[in-house]
């Protein structure tokens, strides 16, 4: 018998749950990224003495992380990988080439 096969010979189903699949999510942001706002919050309000400050920047950080969240769960992962690996087309760089072009009736 075959690993993971069947003893009669037919197909196997095994049961996905969407809970598997979904995303770890915290107030509707992506965990990391929750954990990032609540440290930058809190930095606020230990460097500034102002809780108002805290809070307020906590709020709208959790409203940022929330949006990324919804375009792209694992957007706080591509950005901390994006500086290891080198950029392959660089739009700022212009390279000008010449085109020719051929009357055919002339």
């Amino acid at each position: 018998m075959a690993e993971g096969g069947s003893r009669h010979g037919g197909t196997r189903t095994n049961r996905v749950y969407k809970a598997v699949n979904r995303p770890l999510t915290i107030l509707g942001a992506e965990r990391r990224l929750f954990f990032v706002a609540l440290i930058i919050g809190s930095a606020i309000f230990s460097l500034m003495y102002s809780l108002v400050g805290g809070i307020g920047f906590f709020i709208v950080a959790v409203i940022v992380a929330r949006i990324a969240t919804k375009h792209d769960v694992e957007i706080l992962r591509v950005l901390m990988n994006s500086g290891k690996f080198r950029r392959r087309y660089d739009p700022v760089k212009w390279e000008p080439t010449e085109i020719t072009i051929r009357n055919r009736h002339v």
